[in-house]
């Protein structure tokens, strides 16, 4: 070495007695008995087995605190210099799973359960009885039909999204101009925009659209009376505010595609329509597929444009499940169901984003 200054430290396997090792593993699984402990008596005493005196779930938060802080310290104690390095990770995991995992388990608690606002019972357990009904709703089927129309359009968003894309990374004039024109509708607000169009341009009886429409011959023009128009509708509300989403990422990966790909085809004779399915294409698809992947994650969400323009109608033709879930809330205080029909809802969406991760997986790589 030739200073001080060069050495670096290494972390080497420390000489750890029996009985630390002892203490380590009696104090990690000393308090995690403990909050086992307090959760069961806390959930004994909920049941109305039997009365602990425990008011709230205050107890069983400090003794999930204390077991993270004996875990990290036995941690230390078993593992020494090594155990330090887990400490740099450790509390930011515990902290995530203190806010994904403790609501996932309270919601499926209250998912099988009878709870409605309105009664003065309170929550009372009801087994399957919450999951039968579900099975029985055709309501909550219909509104993931609908969303499996509304994920199928994100196609026909993505072809516009690449034709405009392609556009506007062409040399045109006001190329700038446009790019901050095409990315206004995604500046707005999903409630802004169903009022500014839903609830005002597309109006039946004044609205400027409805105008022109009766102007070239229908006469009686209802963008949400009928159920394919209203869904249509809705779609089309959708994609205007989303569509420059998908734009401006796919023109981020033209823009980084290398200029001498294109030039090389242009040399071996590939112009145009050629050019664009041999090179821009294939080296497009990483871009896009995650474009796509985003967008159908936006898209399962959808709830606040058919919550304030349709509500759903007509007849449901416009429901999401978001929608479905958000007025089994509000309009009926059902929350012991609607807890249940989300955390299917969750099921299904983890299911479906897992397969499709798995297929964008397969093709995400450029063709080499």
């Amino acid at each position: 070495m030739s200073g001080s200054g060069d050495l670096l430290h290494v972390v080497s396997n420390d000489n750890i007695s029996d009985q630390r090792r002892a203490l380590g593993r009696g104090i990690i699984w000393g308090s995690a008995l403990l909050m086992a402990l307090v959760a069961l008596a806390q959930m004994l005493q909920l049941q109305g087995v039997h009365d602990f005196g425990l008011t709230s779930w205050r107890p069983t938060l400090y003794a999930y605190i204390l077991w993270a802080i004996c875990l990290s310290w036995g941690q230390v104690l078993l593992h020494g210099e090594h155990g330090k390095r887990t400490l740099f990770v450790l509390p930011a995991a515990l902290f995530v799973i203190s806010l994904t995992v403790f609501p996932l388990l309270f919601g499926l608690v209250i998912a099988f359960s009878d709870w409605n606002l309105s009664s003065p019972d309170g929550r009372q357990f009801n087994g399957l009885s919450n999951l039968r009904q579900m099975w029985a709703d055709p309501f909550y089927w219909n509104a993931l039909l609908n969303m499996l129309w509304y994920v199928l359009a994100i196609l026909v968003e993505y072809t516009i999204a690449f034709g405009l894309a392609l556009a506007l990374n062409a040399e045109i004039r006001a190329r700038k101009f446009f790019r901050v024109a095409f990315l206004l509708p995604l500046m707005l607000s999903p409630v802004a925009v169903s009022w500014m169009i839903g609830k005002s341009m597309l109006e039946a009886r004044f609205g400027p659209v409805a105008r022109l429409a009766r102007f070239f011959g229908w006469e009686t023009p209802s963008f949400f009376g009928t159920p394919g128009v209203a869904k249509a509708t809705i779609m089309l509300m959708d994609a205007w505010t989303f569509i420059p989403f998908m734009m401006i990422m796919i023109l981020a990966g033209l823009q980084a595609i290398p200029k001498e790909l294109n030039e090389a085809a242009k040399v071996d004779g590939a112009n145009g329509w050629r050019a664009f399915w041999e090179v821009t294409f294939p080296m497009m698809l990483p871009v896009s597929i995650t474009a796509i992947l985003i967008r159908i994650i936006f898209k399962l969400k959808l709830a606040d444009i058919v919550i304030a323009v349709t509500s759903g109608g007509p007849g449901g033709a416009t429901d999401t499940v978001t929608s479905f879930i958000f007025r089994e809330y509000r309009d009926r205080s059902n929350v012991g169901y609607g807890t249940l029909l989300a955390m299917f809802y969750l099921l299904v969406i983890i299911i479906f984003m897992t397969i499709l991760m798995k297929l964008a997986d397969r093709f995400a790589r450029p063709r080499t």
